[in-house]
């Protein structure tokens, strides 16, 4: 399916930012900026597990989420990813695109509809719908990691 081949794409693309860095190029940040490629990689794991397995198959939040101090910090996956080694960040983001890709192949079609509805408005998201938020997000996050892997070491495009 060409949206999954979009997603797969955009995450790769991701993946390639972030190659061969080490932490403190990991959490190096552009003086305009708060955002890090650690704090991006932990949020966009975050991301993935939010919309496929809370909203979509209704799954209660897992590890690191669920014991994460986000009454505190709302922003608390950006902010802690600092202190993560640069494999965690990426074995982490790697399981939940699994998770995600498992949670689509399983769904009958991408008309199936949120076991979660939306806090705002009651109504449940397709999966279709949800499947191009992540494209979106993740696609957006990619300009970021742009920015930012340029500024730790030249290196643009992928």
């Amino acid at each position: 399916m060409m949206l999954r081949q979009f997603l797969d794409y955009q995450r790769q693309t991701f993946l390639l930012k972030i190659d061969g860095l080490d932490n403190a190029q990991l959490v190096r940040r552009i003086p305009s900026s708060s955002l890090t490629l650690a704090g991006l990689a932990k949020h966009l794991a975050l991301v993935e597990d939010s919309w496929m397995q809370e909203r979509f198959l209704g799954i209660d939040n897992i590890e690191p989420w669920s014991s994460a101090p986000f009454a505190d910090d709302p922003d608390w996956e950006f902010h802690s990813a600092v202190d993560d080694n640069p494999g965690v960040l990426i074995d982490l983001y790697r399981a939940a695109c699994d998770r995600s890709r498992r949670a689509e192949a399983n769904a009958q079609s991408l008309d199936v509809l949120s076991a979660v509805p939306d806090a705002r408005t009651g109504s449940e998201f397709s999966l279709r719908w949800i499947l191009l938020h992540l494209v979106e997000e993740t696609a957006r996050h990619n300009g970021h990691a742009d920015l930012l892997r340029e500024a730790v070491d030249g290196v643009t495009g992928g």
